[in-house]
C-alpha cells in the first residue's frame, strides 16, 4: 500500500527546487511556499506511519544484489526482527533496503518502506507492505528514526555513514532515547571503529562513552537478540499507552 505525496514537484522538479532553495536567499514567497511544502510532507508521512506499530530501522547499501553475502545477511536480519514481533523499516530501496523488507515478507511479518524520490537510480522494492514516497532527506531520516526502536546497520556508503553518524548524534545529544545501534559485518567496519578509537577517543572528540555506543556483531541472530533485550527490556516498546485510531481522522 503505497502513500502518494501531494500534487508538488518530484524528481527532476523537485531536485530542482531544492538545489534552488539552497543556494541561498530566496523571495519571501518562494520560501514559505517550499517550507509548506516540508510541512505537508511530514504531515502527510504522520498519517501514513502512525500506525505501523514498534519498528526496527535497517540502514545499508542500495548497491548490493541477491547474491551478494551481505544482500543475505540484511534478509536474515529481516526474518529475525519480523519473527521477534518487529516492523522491519528501511530506506525502501533496493540492495540492504530490499533483503530486509524481503526477510520480513518471508516470515509473513510487517515490512515499511520511506523511499526517496530521485531523478534517477532509486526506485522503491516490490517487497513492501506500506510505502511512503519523500522528496527531501532529512524529512526522510526523520521518519526512519522516529518510529524506531533500534538501528541496524550494515555495509554502505556516504549515505549509510551519515546515517549512523546523525542516529549516534541524536542518542549522545539525549535528543532520542539511548537505543540500540548494532553494525553488522566486523571486517567491514573495522577500518572505521579503529579511525573512532585511535583518533577521536584519543583526540577527546568524542567520549569513550560515546564509542561504545555502537555494537558491533557478524550474526543476526547476536545482532536480533541485542536489539530485543536492550529496546524491549528497557523501553518495553512503547513511549506510552497504545495509539488509537480516530474515526473524524478517518483512522
Amino acid at each position: 500500500m503505497a502513500f502518494e505525496l501531494p500534487a508538488l514537484a518530484t524528481g527532476a522538479g523537485a531536485a530542482r527546487e531544492e538545489r534552488r532553495f539552497l543556494r541561498g536567499p530566496q523571495s519571501r514567497f518562494s520560501e514559505l511556499r517550499f517550507t509548506l511544502g516540508i510541512f505537508t510532507e511530514f504531515i502527510a508521512a504522520f498519517r501514513k506511519l502512525h500506525f505501523v506499530g514498534p519498528c526496527v530501522t535497517v540502514f545499508g547499501s542500495a548497491r548490493f544484489d541477491e547474491r551478494h553475502e551481505y544482500y543475505q545477511l540484511a534478509r536474515e536480519v529481516g526474518r529475525q526482527l519480523a519473527s521477534t514481533g518487529f516492523t522491519v523499516m528501511t530506506g525502501g530501496g533496493p540492495g540492504i533496503m530490499e533483503a530486509a523488507n524481503r526477510g520480513a515478507q518471508d516470515v509473513g511479518g510487517r515490512s515499511v518502506g520511506c523511499n526517496i524520490v530521485l531523478p534517477a537510480e532509486q526506485q522503491p522494492n516490490r517487497y513492501l507492505d506500506v510505502l511512503v514516497n519523500f522528496r527531501h532527506f532529512f524529512v526522510r531520516k526523520v521518519m526512519l528514526v522516529k518510529y524506531s526502536y533500534a538501528f541496524v546497520v550494515l555495509p554502505g556508503g556516504y549515505g549509510t555513514l551519515d546515517e549512523v553518524f546523525e542516529t549516534a548524534t541524536l542518542v549522545q545529544t539525549g535528543k532520542i532515547e539511548h537505543f540500540p545501534i548494532v553494525l553488522i559485518g566486523a571486517d567491514y567496519w573495522s577500518p572505521f571503529l579503529n579511525a573512532l578509537k585511535d583518533r577521536m577517543v584519543a583526540h577527546g572528540t568524542i567520549d569513550p562513552a560515546d564509542f561504545d555506543l555502537l555494537y558491533v556483531t557478524d550474526s543476526p541472530q547476536q545482532a536480533v537478540e541485542h536489539v530485543r533485550d536492550v529496546a524491549m527490556g528497557r523501553f518495553h516498546l512503547t513511549y506510552g499507552p497504545k495509539a488509537k485510531r480516530r474515526w473524524l481522522l478517518r483512522e
